[in-house]
């Protein structure tokens, strides 16, 4: 039995929720009577709560976020209708900023901001008898250095088989409006030498992927050096993630970079946007010829995976300008491009241009924007969809050389979106399209609407899906090719016969 039991639900089951692992970490000596119970989104939500119940718990802290919002919700309601005695303690950053807007009302206390030290705190307070009478508890943001860290609270599980995330920092020197990270615009670090020990305990215990999630990892030219000398001093296989700014690459860090073996390290290059105007407008920033600069030495000069960002709905941002922005992104790079549709998330000030650019959302998770005065509500709904089958045909790296078709002439947006429009056409959906179904798509697409040879479509199609090893044929091209050796043979045998016959 756990008298504290701290809970989240994550997007999967091989995520790993940070966050509970620092306040466990923080607990002191209430971390004798704490347990961490972590679930995943698909999980039915009453039976989280069973398993809650179970440890028979006096409190119950739990992470709120923008893919978890609505189960947490509807965790706290059924939670408070069937053991209201127990304190609910909410935290996250669907919790921190106010009004709320999915239904936490249940909550006990709220925690806003960074609760390592304030959860704690709280925790004693209510086992001391001096609990708040007030629900929200503003928590100061904490000295990364004077508190504990998380990493061994990664279980042997987690290890073996889920995503163990780090962090070397926390903070962003930027300002970007849809941005949360931008709240918080002083970089802390940890100290290196402590966080690399951690790195290193976590390594001989067999971790070979580490995420970081600092938001700029390549800010600080001095840690950023001192943590790729780690890995590189390390004996692969192994993968590494890092989320970069497109402009800040100095040659120490670029030879680093170029000593990464191959499948060992990813870069997530956060673009957004191409418009100098549009980044100006919500502080984002923009130096074009450094990106095109950087990103030209990591694709040609480094063995690095590379996931660069666009978003569409930016306010004053056309759908004729997002296109544009694709173009040059694409004649920059061939890495995989994440288009993202603009999201409203709590806390942050991209609201400030709600009226003068119309700017419409979802006021549930994950707060997608439906419409802007440039942007109708039917034409998003077709960048969704855009969005969604630029994954599973370009991104997916399944169709590297048949996908090429749909390009004619440079004109990338123009061309995928004539694809997108006419293949939710055939299927009605985005969802639940298998390879073989998709590449029957893609094929027709192109013979039957861009007029591509048959035969020249056919090798090229081949060559793209038996770039992996031991992967089969879709249906079509094995019956084609079937079909194919059989008027092969039925041909030889014609002309046996009339050789024969003219003997």
């Amino acid at each position: 039995m756990s008298q504290i039991v701290l809970s989240t639900f994550n997007a999967r089951y091989t995520h790993t929720a940070l966050g509970l692992r620092y306040l466990f970490a923080n607990l002191k000596e209430l971390q004798e009577v704490a347990k961490i119970k972590e679930f995943v989104i698909n999980t039915q939500v009453a039976d989280a709560v069973e398993s809650v119940l179970s440890e028979n718990p006096k409190i119950v802290g739990i992470g709120a976020y923008i893919w978890n919002a609505n189960e947490v919700g509807e965790f706290i309601e059924i939670l408070k209708k069937v053991a209201p005695e127990i304190i609910i303690i909410v935290g996250g950053p669907e919790a921190s900023y106010f009004p709320h807007r999915v239904d936490f009302s249940g909550a006990d206390y709220f925690i806003q901001g960074e609760g390592d030290i304030a959860f704690y705190e709280l925790c004693r307070a209510i086992y001391d008898d001096k609990a708040p009478t007030q629900k929200i508890i503003k928590a100061d943001m904490v000295d990364l250095n004077a508190i504990k860290l998380p990493y061994a609270y990664y279980s042997d599980e987690d290890v073996a088989h889920r995503q163990c995330y780090v962090e070397a920092s926390r903070g962003c020197p930027y300002s970007c409006e849809f941005c949360l990270s931008s709240l918080d615009k002083k970089v802390r670090n940890i100290e290196p030498e402590k966080f690399l020990q951690e790195m290193e305990t976590l390594w001989n215990r067999g971790v070979r992927s580490f995420k970081f999630i600092d938001r700029t990892f390549n800010q600080g030219i001095t840690t950023a050096n001192r943590l790729m000398d780690f890995f590189l001093s390390k004996e692969p296989p192994y993968f590494i993630h890092f989320e970069v700014i497109p402009d800040n690459f100095p040659e120490s860090i670029k030879e680093r970079i170029k000593e990464f073996p191959p499948s060992s390290l990813q870069l997530e290059v956060g673009i957004q946007t191409l418009d100098p105007v549009i980044s100006q407008n919500i502080y984002r920033k923009l130096n074009i010829e450094k990106i095109r600069k950087n990103l030209h030495f990591l694709e040609n000069e480094t063995k690095a995976h590379l996931h660069v960002d666009l978003i569409v709905g930016l306010p004053g941002e056309s759908i004729e300008q997002f296109g544009k922005n694709l173009d040059m992104l694409y004649g920059m790079t061939r890495c995989e491009i994440q288009i993202g549709i603009l999201k409203k998330l709590s806390g942050t000030t991209i609201n400030r241009h709600d009226e003068i650019h119309g700017m419409v959302y979802s006021d549930k998770p994950p707060y997608d924007i439906y419409q802007n005065n440039l942007i109708p509500f039917d034409m998003m709904q077709k960048m969704k969809r855009f969005a969604r089958f630029w994954d599973m045909v370009y991104n997916s790296g399944n169709f590297k050389k048949s996908v090429t078709y749909l390009f004619a002439e440079g004109k990338v947006f123009d061309g995928f979106f004539a694809f997108s429009e006419w293949i939710y056409e055939q299927t009605e959906s985005t969802w639940q399209i298998s390879l073989d179904r998709l590449a029957g798509f893609v094929f027709k697409y192109i013979t039957e609407v861009l007029h591509v040879d048959i035969e020249v479509a056919k090798e090229t199609m081949i060559e793209d899906v038996m770039v992996v090893r031991g992967r089969k044929l879709p249906k079509f091209l094995r019956i084609e090719i079937e079909n194919k050796k059989t008027r092969k043979e039925e041909a030889k045998t014609f002309n046996k016969r009339q050789l024969k016959h003219s003997t």
